[in-house]
């Protein structure tokens, strides 16, 4: 289960596993926002509620400046889950990692040189570029920044908790 960490001005800041937020509250650093209801954190003599947001107490300046770690799930994230090629809406399942420039052309698996694609427009373009196949991407991709905030890669979707809209900009 994950944790929505805040700053100390209830601005999101990232996901944490409850463990790692649990040991912000334990150790002081963080107070517990809102729960999971009916999930406890037990020890063999105490209990204590799942937190399912907290917030640092204290000022966190510089704390999750860290960079973005590249994987397939942040590359889904900062192309907004849709093709690059035709806007397309993926899943998180359904979706291909196209190289803009094909590794067999010298093309480096790097955040500038791969974007989203669905199957359709990954095998239309093939190994080429997209110039070569004549398509047009939607946005250049580039290294995201962070992950926090609204705007950011951090936003609200189905099947996380409900109380965490209020904090992502969910509007609905």
């Amino acid at each position: 289960m994950d944790v929505l960490v805040l700053s100390n001005s209830y601005i999101p800041l990232r996901r944490v596993p409850w463990q790692q937020a649990f040991g912000y509250v334990f150790a002081g650093r963080a107070e517990i926002v809102e729960t999971y209801i009916g999930r406890d954190v037990r020890s063999s003599s105490a209990s204590w509620p799942m937190p399912s947001i907290v917030r640092f107490v204290r000022r966190t300046a510089g704390l999750f400046k860290r960079q973005v770690k590249f994987s397939r799930r942040m590359v889904y994230l900062r192309d907004g889950g849709r093709c690059q090629y035709c806007a397309t809406a993926l899943t998180l399942k359904s979706f291909t990692i196209d190289h803009i420039v094909p590794r067999s052309k010298g093309g480096q698996t790097a955040w500038e040189n791969v974007t989203t694609a669905c199957l359709p427009c990954n095998q239309k373009k093939a190994d080429r570029t997209p110039r070569q196949a004549h398509m047009k991407l939607l946005t250049k991709p580039r290294k995201p920044r962070s992950l926090g905030g609204p705007g950011g890669l951090l936003r609200w979707h189905n099947g996380m908790p409900e109380g965490w809209k209020i904090y992502l900009g969910h509007r609905g």
